[in-house]
């Protein structure tokens, strides 16, 4: 079993335009970045990491370089997102091998797949690789569809599903999580909901965009969290909810990418066919950024 928690930034995905290849130097930049600010662990090719838009060798460079610039300090639990099982299974066996201590697991879908289906799909993956920790990413407002409550209770079932990230917005279906499957499963937050809210419930962290931009205070809300202290966490939780407003007011990978460029990373723009955020969404946030210093 792992103990993976706390703050796991999804990390973006900086790519050169003009040539397709990963900006090493940014990547590495911000990887420092966020571990000096304390962080519990990294998450490449997430959503914030525009996954859908890279292909399989821009995937395995990122993880590359996040794990090698981590250099084993923290954890680093790398996305796997797919339509077909095979799929999933060689992007999965390749970040393993590149070094990923974890993976998270990405079902994305075309047509409808039924409840057995998804059970097959993350089943195969976590069977494939027995020794690694996975964990399932509910989104169904992103990814075209939801893992059914009994479907997630059966693969909470097998040994290396540890975790699941949910990001549904539905705070009561993480206590329904909790209640059915207990100990089997750990929860951790998403930007879709309050996570001081989920860690009180009994998350163990949030793994979200967030995280890139404002790494410290993130990490104090979850140290407060840790410590108990409910009324100075809540204060911080609504300090920083403006990010999260912008956030959501916007596409969510370009925000980020957006705020990290006005902290000085160079990270480039969303990937095409995706654009840049125009001047207003831009103050938007810069405005956001100011009132959280």
């Amino acid at each position: 079993m792992t103990d993976f928690h706390g703050i796991f930034p999804y990390l973006v995905s900086p790519i050169d335009e003009a040539t397709g290849r990963v900006r090493e130097r940014v990547l590495r930049d911000l990887v420092e970045h966020l571990i000096q600010c304390g962080v519990h662990g990294l998450s490449p090719l997430g959503s914030t990491g525009e996954f859908a838009y890279l292909s399989f060798e821009q995937r395995r460079e990122i993880v590359r370089i996040v794990v090698d610039a981590a250099a084993g300090r923290v954890p680093v639990v790398a996305g796997v997102a797919a339509f077909a099982s095979s799929d999933a299974i060689a992007q999965a066996e390749a970040h393993v091998r590149q070094g990923a201590d974890g993976l998270i697991l990405i079902l994305q879908q075309m047509f409808p797949v039924p409840a057995r289906g998804i059970e097959r799909y993350f089943g195969a993956v976590a069977a494939a690789l027995p020794q690694t920790s996975m964990t399932l990413y509910t989104n169904p407002g992103l990814l075209g569809g939801d893992i059914p409550m009994d479907a997630l209770d059966t693969l909470s079932h097998v040994p290396n599903i540890e975790y699941v990230k949910d990001a549904s917005g539905n705070t009561g279906r993480i206590l329904t999580m909790l209640n059915r499957m207990g100990s089997r499963i750990k929860i951790f937050s998403a930007s879709a909901h309050i996570p001081l809210l989920v860690l009180k419930l009994g998350g163990v962290g949030w793994m979200a965009g967030p995280g890139c931009v404002m790494p410290r205070e993130c990490v104090r809300l979850y140290d407060l969290a840790c410590a108990g202290q409910w009324d100075e966490a809540m204060a911080e939780q609504r300090r920083q909810w403006a990010i999260n407003e912008v956030f959501t007011k916007y596409a969510l990978a370009a925000c980020i990418k957006t705020a990290l460029q006005l902290q000085g990373f160079d990270v480039g723009d969303a990937i095409a066919p995706q654009e840049a955020l125009k001047p207003e969404a831009v103050e938007d946030i810069r405005r956001a950024l100011a009132q959280l210093a």
